[in-house]
């Protein structure tokens, strides 16, 4: 998946895994109005990502119980995205240095996709914490790169916690205002401003 280009608008495109798309302003849909989404794959065929600052009130433990003490605070399901509402998308944070490990797909860095198929006792030692999705975020073909040529996303930078902040809610203005100028401003934009 890294390090795979396609080709979009005559220029090649380098592989966005690992990267965030942060929501513009100008994105129109309810689904991802001010989100933070960690994009987990990226390939010619499409892209898929999670929502990472949409918290549900429902525990982990609620739902997977042996992996609920894995979890870090807030230590609740996240809604991943609009797609498969009803499947499971497992982030995990690594301890350093990032053994290989079945049932761990890296992303970037110590931050992968963990099997929840896997029993949750053989890895306790090497994960750090894990944060569950309900669904996903994804694209088809190029429309992921015409909606960013669009101006609906921010093409950005991941830090490895970013995925497992304490306060989900404030990962959107969190993440513009650490680029600095421009960017930092429009952590200020109004929610409740549309843009034409």
């Amino acid at each position: 998946m890294q390090g795979e280009g396609q080709a979009i608008g005559g220029r090649a495109m380098e592989s966005m895994t690992g990267k965030l798309l942060v929501a513009t302003p100008a994105l129109k849909d309810p689904n991802f109005d001010r989100t933070v989404v960690l994009l987990v794959a990226h390939e010619p065929g499409g892209a898929l990502g999670v929502v990472l600052n949409r918290a549900t009130e429902v525990p982990v433990a609620d739902v997977l119980r042996d992996w609920g003490d894995l979890a870090r605070h807030p230590a609740v399901l996240f809604e991943g995205g609009p797609v498969q509402p009803e499947s499971a998308i497992c982030l995990a944070r690594m301890h350093s240095p990032v053994r290989r490990l079945k049932g761990f797909h890296q992303v970037s860095g110590a931050v992968g996709t963990l099997d929840l198929s896997v029993d949750p006792d053989r890895l306790r030692e090497s994960v750090q914490t894990i944060r569950v999705f309900a669904g996903y975020a994804g694209w088809g073909s190029g429309q992921l790169e015409q909606e960013i040529e669009e101006g609906s996303w921010f093409v950005l930078d991941a830090l490895p916690g970013d995925a497992f902040v304490e306060r989900p809610d404030d990962l959107w203005p969190m993440v513009l205002r650490r680029q600095g100028g421009m960017m930092a401003a429009v952590a200020h934009f109004p929610p409740d401003v549309t843009l034409n």
